[in-house]
């Protein structure tokens, strides 16, 4: 799942849950069920250069920040915006621990890469795509209902 995908879940655990006890396991635990599900990100397609994916990274990571101010701002606004960041590095803290194996071979990372590869589902655009902006719908929609 995209960093965005990760954001926005991050995000609706820190709306819904108050207690960060709770909550950070929730997240722990959301990045690989987000990640069980077909899903693009800026790795799924072997032919990029490592500089295309970083750059397509920060930008997700940026667009992912952005969204989730917007959910908070629109739906949640009573939500504290330094634990919603938190919530947002927790549910992306397989791909930030993966990141220096993958970008750059530091090999003391490469058992958080091999971990995450376990559950890694990956789908090719655009229904890894279509998939993930379906799944994230749902969530928020839900999030707002209940």
């Amino acid at each position: 799942m995209t960093a965005s995908g990760h954001a926005v879940i991050g995000t609706i655990i820190a709306a819904k849950i108050g207690n960060p006890a709770l909550a950070i396991p929730i997240a722990l635990a959301s990045h690989v069920a987000g990640d069980l599900f077909p899903h693009w990100d800026e790795g799924t397609d072997g032919n990029k250069t490592k500089k295309i994916i970083a750059l397509q990274a920060v930008f997700d990571v940026l667009f992912g920040f952005g969204i989730s101010y917007l959910i908070i701002f629109f739906l949640f606004p009573q939500t504290n915006l330094i634990y919603v960041f938190i919530m947002i590095i927790t549910a992306q803290a397989f791909d930030w621990l993966t990141a220096p194996y993958y970008m750059f071979g530091v090999k003391q990372f490469k058992i958080f890469y091999k971990f995450q590869k376990m559950f890694d589902n990956e789908l090719k655009a655009p229904w890894g795509i279509i998939n993930q902006v379906a799944i994230l719908t749902l969530l928020v929609v839900l999030a707002k209902i209940f």
